[in-house]
C-alpha cells in the first residue's frame, strides 16, 4: 500500500461532506416521502406501492450494488478507483430523481409501469454513485481518528439534507404546486437535481485517494467472496447496517401519515404558534398557514437540530470508549423514546415533540460512527488476508442499506393496507388509525433493538481497533 500523509484539510471534509448531501436530498425524500408520493399523490394503491418498493429495492440490493462493488474495486484510473464514479454518475442521478418524482398522466396500468422503470433507474444510478462515493472514505486516510473526524463532517452534512427535506419540504411543495401537490414535487425536485449535481462533481473536484493497493495484489472475485464469508464483524455489520434501516424507513416514511391523520390539528395549532411567532419575527416564514405542514416540520426540526449535537458528541465518545459500545448503548437508548410515541394520546402535542427530540439526541451520537464502523470492517479484512477489497466491503453494507429501506418502505405500505388506511381520507377508522400509531412506535422499535444486542458479538473493540491502524500503518509504510 502507498502511505502518504493521512491528515486530511477542512477544505476536503467538507468537499468530501458535500456528496453525502446531495445524496441525502434523494435519500431522505425516498424514505420520508416516497411511501406517500405513491398512496396519496402519484394514486397507486398501498398493495401496489409496497410491491414496487420492495421488489424493485431488493433488486437493488442484492444485484445492483455487489455488481457495483465488484467494478468499483477493479477501477483504474488517474484520478483513482471510486472518484470517477461520482464524476460521470452525477447528472445522471439528478435526472432520473427528477422524473421518478414526476406524475405523467398515464392510465394506472401505465402509472404502474412507469413507476417500476422510474424506481429501478434511479436505485441503479444511486448505487453507482453512492457506493463509490462511501468505499471513498476508506481510501481517503487510513488514520481512525480522521476517518472519525471526516465521518462527523459527512454526517453533519446528512443532517442537514435530512433537516431540508423534512422540515421545509412538505411546506414547500404545498406552497409551490399552490395546493396541487404534484406539480409541487415537481418542482421542488428539479432544484434539488440541479444542486445535487454541482455538490456531487465539488466532491468529485476536492477528495483524494491515499490507500492505494500495490500493482501486484490481484484477486478473484471467488476470493474476495470468500474474504467476505470469513469476515465475521463484516456480517453483523451487514445484519445491523439493514435492521438499522428498516426502523428508519418505517418509522420514517410514516410520521407525515401520524401527522395528517392521528396529531390532533386544533392543539397542535396552539403548541406551534408561539414557534413560528418568533421565526415570522426574524424573517423565517417558510411553513405557510398549514398547521399540519407546520407541526410536521417543526417536528421533525427539533429532532433534527439534536441529532446533530449528538453527532458532534460522537467523535470524542468513539475515541475514548470505542465504537461498538458507544454505538450500541446509544441505539438502545434512542429505542426507548421511539416506542413511547405508541401511548401518546393525539393532543398530547408536548410530549410528542419531546420524545423526538430525546430519539434524536441518541440517535444522533449513533449516526457517524455506524460508517466508521464498516471502514474499520474494510480494514479488518486487509490486516486478516493481506488483501484491500474496499468496494466490496462498502457494498454489503450498500446491500444492508438498500435491503433495509426497501424492507422498512415496502413494510409501510403493507401495514397500512392491512389496517385499512383509505389515502386522501378525511378521516380514517380506529383500525387505520391504530396501524399508524404502531408504525411510527412498537414497529420500528423491535429492529433497533436486535441490532443493539448484535453487537454483543462484535469483536472489533476499541484494543483491537488500536492493534489494526498499527499492524497496518507498519505494512503500508
Amino acid at each position: 500500500m502507498n502511505y502518504i500523509s493521512q491528515k486530511l484539510s477542512i477544505k476536503e471534509k467538507i468537499g468530501y461532506s458535500l456528496g453525502d448531501l446531495a445524496a441525502n436530498l434523494v435519500f431522505q425524500t425516498l424514505m420520508t416521502y416516497l411511501a406517500y408520493f405513491y398512496t396519496d399523490i402519484y394514486g397507486l394503491s398501498p398493495t401496489h406501492s409496497s410491491i414496487i418498493m420492495l421488489v424493485v429495492g431488493l433488486i437493488a440490493a442484492f444485484i445492483f450494488n455487489p455488481i457495483i462493488g465488484v467494478l468499483a474495486d477493479r477501477t483504474s484510473t488517474k484520478w483513482g478507483k471510486f472518484r470517477p464514479w461520482i464524476l460521470i454518475t452525477a447528472i445522471p442521478l439528478g435526472a432520473i430523481a427528477l422524473l421518478a418524482f414526476t406524475t405523467p398522466d398515464f392510465s394506472y396500468q401505465g402509472k404502474v409501469i412507469y413507476a417500476v422503470i422510474t424506481y429501478t433507474l434511479l436505485l441503479l444510478f444511486y448505487a453507482s454513485n453512492n457506493l463509490p462515493y462511501s468505499a471513498l472514505s476508506g481510501v481517503i486516510t487510513g488514520d481512525m481518528r480522521e476517518r472519525n473526524s471526516l465521518s462527523s463532517y459527512r454526517f453533519v452534512a446528512v443532517m442537514f439534507a435530512q433537516f431540508f427535506v423534512q422540515v421545509f419540504m412538505l411546506g414547500i411543495i404545498k406552497s409551490a404546486g399552490n395546493g396541487d401537490k404534484a406539480i409541487g414535487i415537481e418542482k421542488v425536485m428539479t432544484a434539488l437535481a440541479i444542486i445535487g449535481t454541482i455538490m456531487l462533481l465539488i466532491t468529485f473536484l476536492t477528495t483524494k485517494e491515499r490507500i492505494i493497493p500495490k500493482p501486484e495484489q490481484k484477486s478473484s472475485i471467488k476470493e474476495d467472496l470468500s474474504d467476505l464469508m470469513k469476515n465475521k464483524p463484516w456480517v453483523i455489520m451487514l445484519s445491523l447496517t439493514t435492521l438499522v434501516f428498516i426502523t428508519l424507513a418505517m418509522k420514517g416514511g410514516s410520521y407525515v401519515y401520524y401527522f395528517e391523520n392521528y396529531v390532533n390539528k386544533e392543539q397542535l395549532a396552539i403548541f406551534i404558534q408561539p414557534i413560528l411567532e418568533v421565526l415570522s419575527n426574524i424573517g423565517l416564514n417558510y411553513f405557510g398557514n398549514d398547521p399540519i405542514a407546520a407541526g410536521f416540520g417543526l417536528f421533525n426540526a427539533g429532532g433534527i437540530i439534536f441529532m446533530i449535537v449528538g453527532i458532534t458528541l460522537s467523535k470524542s465518545l468513539a475515541d475514548k470508549y470505542g465504537k461498538r459500545n458507544i454505538f450500541g448503548l446509544f441505539l438502545f437508548i434512542s429505542t426507548l423514546f421511539i416506542m413511547a410515541f405508541y401511548f401518546f394520546s393525539s393532543t398530547s402535542i408536548r410530549l410528542i415533540f419531546f420524545s423526538q427530540i430525546f430519539h434524536g439526541f441518541f440517535y444522533g451520537i449513533t449516526i457517524p460512527i455506524l460508517w466508521a464502523m464498516i471502514a474499520d470492517v474494510a480494514d479488518y479484512s486487509e490486516w486478516l488476508n493481506n488483501r484491500r477489497a474496499t468496494a466490496i466491503i462498502f457494498s454489503a453494507m450498500m446491500v444492508g442499506l438498500k435491503a433495509g429501506l426497501s424492507i422498512g418502505g415496502a413494510l409501510t405500505t403493507l401495514v397500512l393496507g392491512y389496517f385499512h388506511y383509505k389515502p386522501n381520507s378525511l378521516t380514517q377508522t380506529e383500525t387505520a388509525i391504530n396501524g399508524i400509531k404502531l408504525l411510527v412506535s412498537i414497529f420500528p422499535s423491535i429492529p433497533f433493538l436486535v441490532g443493539a444486542a448484535l453487537l454483543f458479538f462484535y469483536k472489533i473493540n476499541k484494543k483491537m481497533e488500536v492493534q489494526i491502524e498499527t499492524d497496518l500503518k507498519e505494512r503500508r509504510t
